[in-house]
Order: structure tokens, then sequence, then C-alpha cells
């Protein structure tokens, strides 16, 4: 038996919408007038250290209440003046992964995720039941009696990671889920999270740093920095498509095929000294002339594809850096 519930459709057709949330701490603004209309699914929160992710994410669980500005998550509205009784609801629909170590000492593994099944509201017996069902789910079976200080890296984070799911909530929270991790650790999570989102239909806020985390689970994307969202949707809406731009890769007599290129008003923008170009082409221009140009020159052209805009390209045109 799965130990995940497998969500075929989700409870509401809007996962996050927010119109001007602000939330200030004294003197200082850590989020500035923040808009979003969400729909379930994988969603990179993408920005830089300090651009006001994690204060969000406190926000939509009902953590801290926003300083002005109104917002709902999953059908229930968020504001200073929800009860406890509500905020209690939300939670139990979400499940959090802090950045933080979140570990307690002493507990091991199965302790420690049943403590936290317990505390989403779980009878005890059922939350000891689900802890080793969660357990050997993210491969942890053998290390479940372990205590947690005793973890690697990547055990302890799958270990924030089963507790955040030990009560099966349809939304996960997930606040730099690579973080410490060495390059097997963090592809392995990543390979995890999207099969909680493809596999089970589980919705994903996924807050990070890391460009490749986000290109790698996520089906849309939110910019921020500076407190501010610079753009939200799916990377194909916000990229700049160029398409007047192409990577091509040539083998051959790249030399005169160049040169070829060049009488064309064909621009070389990037050459890896390996046969691989970042080219401009000129309005109007064919794209079979680059084969019949190559096949004049004694040159092969083994690849062509648009040179649309990276993820990266895009984070920093948005974020202005």
């Amino acid at each position: 038996m799965t130990p995940l519930t497998t969500h075929h459709s989700p409870l509401t057709n809007t996962l996050i919408s927010l119109s001007k949330i602000t939330r200030t701490f004294g003197a200082f603004t850590a989020l500035q007038d923040v808009t979003l209309d969400l729909p379930p699914g994988r969603v990179g929160l993408l920005g830089p250290n300090g651009a006001g992710k994690s204060t969000l994410l406190k926000i939509l669980m009902g953590l801290i209440p926003p300083s002005s500005g109104t917002g709902r998550v999953l059908d229930q509205e968020l504001g200073g003046d929800r009860d406890a009784s509500a905020n209690w609801q939300l939670r139990r629909l979400i499940g959090f992964m802090p950045e933080a170590d979140a570990l307690v000492p002493g507990l091991t593994g199965v302790e420690y995720v049943s403590l936290a099944g317990e505390l989403y509201g779980m009878p005890r017996r059922e939350a000891q039941r689900r802890a080793h069902e969660v357990l050997s789910y993210l491969e942890l079976e053998e290390a479940r009696y372990r205590l947690v200080e005793e973890y690697s890296a990547g055990m302890k984070q799958r270990a924030k990671l089963a507790q955040a799911l030990v009560h099966d909530p349809p939304v996960l929270f997930l606040d730099e889920p690579t973080s410490g991790l060495d390059p097997a650790g963090r592809d392995a999570m990543l390979r995890l999270v999207e099969r909680l989102g493809t596999d089970h239909g589980k919705s994903v806020i996924l807050s990070t740093h890391l460009l490749a985390d986000v290109e790698a689970v996520c089906e849309r994307v939110v910019i921020m920095a500076g407190g501010r969202v610079r753009g939200q949707g799916t990377v194909a809406e916000l990229r700049d498509p160029r398409q007047h731009r192409f990577r091509i890769r040539v083998q051959g007599d790249g030399v005169s095929f160049r040169s070829e290129l060049a009488k064309c008003e064909v621009k070389v923008l990037a050459d890896n000294g390996h046969g691989e170009w970042r080219v401009a082409v000129p309005p109007g221009w064919v794209n079979l002339d680059f084969f019949r140009l190559a096949e004049t020159q004694n040159a092969v052209i083994r690849s062509l594809v648009p040179d649309d805009e990276t993820l990266e390209e895009l984070f920093l045109r948005t974020v202005g850096a």
C-alpha cells in the first residue's frame, strides 16, 4: 500500500491568489505589493537570498500575518484577522520542509516523523504507522531507528521531507530542499520532488535560489527580488523566444563556412571552440540556407536549434542584474 494519496483533481482550481501583500518588520520592508495567481502544480519560487521567499512562505502558512493586502491559499483566506482554528485547518493541508535543520536531537527517525504527525493532529498510533510508511517510501527504512543527529546530510533532508509528508497533504512548501547536498544527493532529492507531483498529484512550492532546481522540477516559476515579484508564469511564457537566434553545431571546415555566413550577414555571437556556435540571422533568413552553405564549404551541420533565452538569462533580465 502506498503511503501517499494520489490526488487526481485539485481541491480548488486556484492554489494561491494574492493581491498586494506587503510585510514590514519595523522600518524594513520584506515584501512589497506581492500579487500572484497560481494554479495547482509544481511552482518554483526563485530568487536570491533576501528576496523575501521565506517571509512569503510563512504568510502563506498563516505563521505570520501580512502587514497589508489580501489573499487566499487553497480557497482559505489569509490575513491577520484569521482565527487560530482557520490557521490550523490551513496548515493541515500543507506540508512544510524548512531550510533550517529543524531536527530534534535524541529522537530516532521514526520518532521524529511520528512526532510531526501528532503535531499535525494525527492520533499517535496512526502517526507512528504513517511514519514507518513514509520513511520506507523515502528509502530511510533501514535508518528509521537511528538517531537523526547521526544521519548524513542527504538523510537529514529526506527526514525533513518525511515529516512534511507524514499527514499526506495535497500541497508541499519546500524551502531550499537541496541545501547542503552533494550533486548525487541533490539529483535524488529533485527526482523525489518531481515524482511527488507527477505520480501523486501533489502541488509543490519549491523555494530556492538555484535555477537548475527549478528547471528540473517545476512547471511554473515566480521570480522574486527585493521583496517584489518580477515575473510569474511558465518559463516558455516568460522567456524571450529570440526568433532570429540559433544554436548550431558544425563538423568539418568551420572556418570557410563561418566566412560564408558572414557574407550573408549571419553573426556568430559565441563560439566554444569545438564547432558549437550561437548565431543571429538577418530578417528574411531561411534556415535551409544554413545547410546549402555548409555543403558548399565541406561542412556538416549536426544540429540546429532555436537559441531561446535560458532560465538564467531570463532571471538576470527580469531582476535587472
